[in-house]
């Protein structure tokens, strides 16, 4: 359908879909999936954005989000778009300070918070956000008799309350309608690895091309169930796994949490999910390590059928498949992979795979298993899709062709380029730090390096920022190094050292399950995982393995010592982005008295 702003992609689709006895979304309530019809969501929407209306809430007024993915997210959203206000969502992990930062930064009028914790680091820091009047509760749970304080379900009552529902029916069509595409949507503010966050601005026309963009290439069809998992405050998950498939007509399922994908999978049965590498690699992961506890005869007959799955995608996407082949791939389906399959609810069709690169032999490892897994990119600037590989056309180690309403460049020295209706106002009151990344032609500096392919593929090859240039001159890019060195089924987690060294080192997260097994197959004594990262012998063990996956490496970019920690990089703990990708800078501070020790005594 045609649509010009988000409210406008909203009405339509909960018109053409009114009637349907397909849900639009489905919640876990008191242990069991509830569905959620196109009129219940519309209802809400509306009541909501009256209840707003009647608070004050006027098109322009910033309001800020605070919550994990529920239908109150969802509701507040469309809402909020609705009236013409703007809407700025952080992640929940956040703390007080940063969220301080943010709100004050973008003057947010009320701020909408999921829980009774979520609403304490708000009350640690309201005093600082001069602009901000009231503050709405998604959880009935939360008792207080703060004046600036309402519940969700308040707000939606006096809604309710203050117009009629036919009234509201027509007032929010109306307000719907005022709300034009060059008005801004909302202001996503970067993860800030290193330095504060800047507000990404992103009108309604930024959106609405990259739903109109990614929809004709990744397909999404009303029969579809998506689960959804990633943070919807993240530019990914909202405009691919949230608004895109909402305009396909799709059913979206909330999962409880990342700890429970899962459990989940296997309740909702989805066809379609959007995800990050790192979700990929922990099922490959998983598989390959319950594998190994088999019997000879069982792991030869894996490997067998990972073979000939391996030969049938590559000979089916190069054109006629034989008809030997086919039989063997339909044994090896009935013995292998349809077990693989079932595990994920039985129904999977397509992964869409986005955020960080996506390591080649986990794309190999879904593809061969008869999951179709392609791979996108793109980043907040860009609302945020730039780039995906297509269902039939799927070239693993690179992330597709562009968008059909993306242009793409490739600049002299290799940063990637990027121009088309998605790419953002700017930052908010920042017009220095815009010029820095959108030129005077409006293409906007991805920062990222990459090429375009013969058959018009990008690929993704490093981030500019990242890239090491050691003592001796030598530019090392660290994402293909540990893109190999991870497969080593011994490394979970890993980030390369070298910048401005005479050579290469590296932070290593052992993978402990495989660790474990391997300990025990040799008799090593330990009680913890501290003990086999302090161990010899796994030390020994680990750096064969390094050596075996480095050998075609040049002698600068091995990686010549290394050291084991314990604990793992995590969001809690401040080492990665919500979205799962390592903050380099961050990591090497921390851990910056280990890394000298590495290179102490011996630096060429």
């Amino acid at each position: 359908m045609a649509f010009l702003t988000i409210p406008e992609l909203f009405q339509g689709v909960v018109k053409t879909y009114a009637r349907d006895r397909r849900p639009v979304f489905m919640r876990k309530v008191r242990g069991s999936y509830e569905a959620i019809s196109y009129t219940d969501l519309l209802e809400k929407v509306e009541a909501f954005a009256a209840g707003l209306y009647k608070m004050g809430v006027v098109k322009g007024d910033v309001i800020g989000i605070v919550s994990e993915n529920r239908l109150e997210w969802v509701v507040a959203d469309m809402a909020i778009a609705g009236l013409g206000a703007v809407d700025v969502p952080v992640f929940p992990t956040l703390t007080a300070k940063q969220e301080e930062f943010i709100f004050h930064h973008c003057n947010a009028r009320v701020i909408i918070v999921s829980n009774r914790f979520q609403f304490t680091k708000i009350l640690k820091v309201r005093d600082s956000l001069p602009a901000l009047k009231h503050i709405i509760i998604m959880n009935d749970d939360v008792d207080t008799d703060d004046s600036m304080v309402r519940r969700f379900s308040v707000v939606a009552e006096e809604g309710r309350e203050h117009m009629s529902a036919d009234q509201r029916r027509m007032w929010f069509a109306r307000q719907c309608e005022d709300v034009q595409p060059s008005d801004l949507l909302t202001i996503i503010y970067t993860s800030g690895t290193t330095g504060e966050p800047k507000g990404v601005m992103l009108t309604h026309a930024n959106l609405v091309a990259n739903v109109q963009g990614a929809s004709e290439a990744i397909k999404i069809t009303p029969k579809d169930v998506i689960l959804s998992y990633l943070p919807l405050c993240h530019s990914y998950e909202r405009a691919a796994g949230y608004y895109t498939v909402f305009a396909c007509g799709a059913t979206i399922a909330f999962a409880e949490s990342i700890e429970t994908v899962v459990e989940n999978l296997k309740e909702v049965h989805p066809t379609v999910m959007t995800s990050v590498p790192r979700l990929f690699e922990r099922i490959r992961n998983r598989v390959l390590a319950e594998v190994e506890k088999e019997t000879p005869s069982k792991q030869k007959i894996f490997r067998w059928a990972f073979d000939i799955g391996k030969e049938y995608y590559k000979t089916a996407q190069a054109g006629h498949v034989p008809t030997s082949l086919k039989l063997k791939n339909t044994l090896a389906d009935k013995l292998v992979f349809g077990k693989i399959r079932e595990r994920m609810g039985g129904r999977l069709r397509l992964f869409v795979s986005g955020g960080a690169a996506l390591p080649l032999e986990v794309g190999e490892f879904f593809l061969s298993a008869g999951l179709k897994i392609i791979e996108g990119y793109g980043l907040t600037e860009a609302s945020p899709c730039i780039a995906v590989n297509r269902v039939e056309d799927i070239q693993l180690g690179t992330v597709g062709r562009p968008l059909f309403n993306v242009q793409v460049r490739i600049a002299d020295d290799g940063e990637i380029l990027v121009r088309g209706d998605n790419v953002m106002k700017g930052y908010l009151n920042s017009d220095s730090a815009t010029r820095e990344v959108i030129d005077g032609e409006g293409w906007l500096h991805t920062g990222d390096i990459g090429i375009l392919t013969k058959s018009g593929h990008l690929k993704i090859t490093d981030r500019k920022k990242d890239i090491l240039v050691s003592s001796g001159g030598k530019n090392i890019a660290p994402q293909p190094i540990e893109n190999a060195l991870s497969q080593s089924r011994y490394i979970d987690q890993m980030v390369l050292i070298g910048d401005r060294r005479e050579y290469c080192t590296a932070l290593l997260v052992p993978d402990f399950d495989a660790v474990r097994v391997y300990a025990d197959e040799k008799g090593l004594l330990y009680s913890s995982n501290s003990d086999l990262a302090a161990n010899s012998e796994v030390h020994r063990e680990i750096q064969r393995d390094i050596n075996r996956l480095q050998s075609d490496f040049s002698k600068y970019e091995k990686v010549r010592k290394f050291a084991l920690l314990s604990e793992p990089f995590s969001v809690e703990n401040g080492d990665m982005t919500p979205t799962l990708k390592v903050k380099r800078h961050i990591v090497e501070r921390k851990y910056a008295g280990l890394i000298d020790a590495l290179y102490a005594g011996d630096e060429e």
